[in-house]
C-alpha cells in the first residue's frame, strides 16, 4: 500500500522533476554498489594484469627448466594482443672495485688488482643487460628475482641472470632488436677484449652480432669511478615483437 502511495505520488510530479529523482536514486546505487566491488576485486588472487603477468597460483602452463634459476615470487609472462610491436629498456648498475676481488665484465675475467664487490661475480655488465630485458617486459629488477640474501646466488655466474632474463622475453613474445653498452670505468683498458664481450653477449641473447654494440670509456679521473674505486654500466635495450 506504501510503495502504491509513493509511486502514485511521483506520477503526478513535473516530467523533469520525476528524472531529477531517478537521478538520484541511481547514483546512490552506484555509491552503494561500488565500494562492493571494489573489495572484491583487491581480495581476488586469480585476477591478470594489464602487463600480462598471472598471478603465482595461476600460472602452470610453463615448466620449469631443469637447473634454470627459478623466481619465486613472480609468475611467468604470457603475451598479450594489446603488446605494442617494440619496448625500450634502461639497465644500470655499479659495483666497487676492491683489491683482491675477481674482476669480471661482459663475462671476461680480466687480470686486475681490484675486483668486485658483490654477492654474485659482480658482473655489472651482465646485471646490466639482465635489468634492461626485465624492465622492458614490466617484470621485477633484478634484484628481486635474485636477492643477494639469497645463499644460491653467492658467487653465482651472472650468466645465469642473463639465460633467465632471455627465456622470460621469449615467453613474453620479444626478441632481440639492438643492445647498446655503455661501459664506464678508469682501468683496465678493456679494448682487447670488446670483441669477446660482444660474442658473450650474442651467444647468450640469441641474436645476432650487428644488433650488440658495446662502448667504453673512462671518467676523467672524476669521482669514485674515475678513481677507480668503481665501475658502472648503463645498457638501453630495444625489443621487437615476434
Amino acid at each position: 500500500m506504501y510503495n502504491r502511495q509513493v509511486i502514485f505520488a511521483l506520477s503526478q510530479l513535473p516530467r523533469r522533476r520525476q528524472i531529477f529523482l531517478l537521478i538520484c536514486l541511481i547514483s546512490s546505487a552506484l555509491a552503494f554498489v561500488r565500494p562492493a566491488t571494489v573489495a572484491l576485486h583487491n581480495q581476488s588472487p586469480h585476477l591478470q594484469g594489464r602487463d600480462g603477468i598471472h598471478d603465482a597460483t595461476t600460472a602452470t602452463s610453463t615448466p620449469p627448466r631443469k637447473g634454470a634459476p627459478r623466481m619465486s615470487a613472480y609468475s611467468e609472462p604470457v603475451p598479450q594482443a594489446t603488446d605494442p610491436p617494440f619496448r625500450v629498456g634502461h639497465g644500470f648498475d655499479i659495483h666497487r672495485l676492491e683489491a683482491g676481488l675477481p674482476l669480471v665484465i661482459g663475462g671476461v675475467k680480466i687480470e686486475f688488482e681490484k675486483g668486485s664487490a658483490a654477492h654474485s661475480d659482480g658482473d655489472a655488465l651482465y646485471h646490466s643487460v639482465t635489468d634492461a630485458i626485465l624492465g622492458a617486459i614490466g617484470l621485477p629488477d633484478i634484484g628481486q628475482l635474485f636477492p643477494d640474501t639469497d645463499p644460491k646466488w653467492k658467487g653465482a655466474d651472472s650468466a645465469q641472470f642473463m639465460r633467465e632474463a632471455r627465456r622470460l622475453m621469449t615467453l613474453r613474445g620479444y626478441r632481440i632488436g639492438n643492445v647498446d653498452v655503455t661501459l664506464i670505468l678508469q682501468k683496465p683498458k678493456v679494448k682487447d677484449i670488446k670483441p669477446q664481450m660482444k660474442a658473450n653477449l650474442v651467444e647468450l641473447l640469441g641474436t645476432e652480432e650487428s644488433r650488440v654494440n658495446i662502448k667504453a670509456r673512462t671518467h676523467e679521473h672524476v669521482d669514485s669511478v674515475g678513481e677507480s674505486r668503481s665501475w658502472v654500466v648503463h645498457v638501453v635495450i630495444l625489443l621487437e615483437k615476434v
